[in-house]
């Protein structure tokens, strides 16, 4: 399987590959490369629809340039932790940051969110995620400030007064029952709008059916996030067996069989 960056004709084979409609394995499959090289370079240019060759290959080039700049800050791949790839972590850190980027998290932000996210313990101080992102504090606290009007990020104190941000399981419920509960602000607004158009006008009309859809859309999430809560905090094992450790280290054994 061929290694390196793509080049300006591979990247063509990509472009016309999603304009057949194709999917990321079928065009890595044709130019052998991994999917997930697929899948980085389109959603980090631009997206499936938004994709075009020239384009992404003058801003890999770009970003080449300026990581050769900043290379004297240290910019290598850091060391990981339980034996992983640095370089393969990297490369999902990018992936992993587009495609927040992609579903409208501003470019900081979903750095931020990335590195709590893929972070062992789900937490990290400003210090920390300064040092790890190469950004001011004041960028990672606006930063956070957003996520935790999302429902995506906490703060707390630890046991050194450090104030740390914390992405721990339950901040995926909380995040889509503040969507549920922004959703159905709209409904309300909508509904606010049909007595003052009118129902029987067009513009009245369409706001009710607004109305209705999100309505419908906002119970669903809420009722979707109760039922599935549990499998936030459920413990897969492991293929011997076990589960797996704990951020802290712990390890929950499984009683062996009579």
């Amino acid at each position: 399987m061929p290694g390196g960056r793509l080049t300006q004709q591979e990247r063509q084979q990509i472009a016309l590959g999603l304009a057949d409609g194709l999917a990321y394995a079928e065009i890595a499959r044709r130019l052998d490369r991994p999917t997930s090289t697929i899948t980085r370079e389109v959603m980090r240019n631009g997206g499936p629809t938004g994709y075009r060759a020239d384009l992404a290959h003058r801003a890999t080039e770009h970003r080449a340039h300026r990581r050769r700049q900043a290379a004297p800050r240290g910019s290598e791949a850091l060391p990981q932790a339980h034996g992983r790839d640095a370089e393969a972590v990297r490369q999902y850190e990018e992936v992993f940051t587009t495609v927040m980027m992609q579903s409208g998290m501003p470019q900081m932000t979903a750095r931020v969110m990335t590195g709590l996210l893929l972070s062992d313990t789900g937490s990290l101080t400003s210090a920390e995620l300064t040092q790890r992102l190469q950004v001011s504090p004041a960028s990672v606290s606006k930063s956070i400030t957003f996520l935790e009007g999302q429902g995506m990020a906490r703060r707390e104190r630890d046991e050194r007064r450090r104030e740390r941000y914390i992405v721990d399981n339950d901040i995926w419920y909380q995040s889509m029952m503040a969507s549920a509960r922004s959703t159905a602000q709209i409904v309300e607004t909508a509904r606010q709008g049909v007595s003052v158009f009118g129902s029987d006008t067009p513009a009245g009309a369409r706001l009710e059916n607004v109305a209705r859809f999100l309505d419908f859309v906002s119970e669903s999430i809420a009722r979707a996030a109760e039922q599935a809560r549990e499998i936030l905090h459920a413990m897969p094992t492991t293929t011997d067996g076990a589960a797996p450790p704990d951020p802290d280290g712990a390890r929950t054994a499984v009683p062996d069989e009579d």
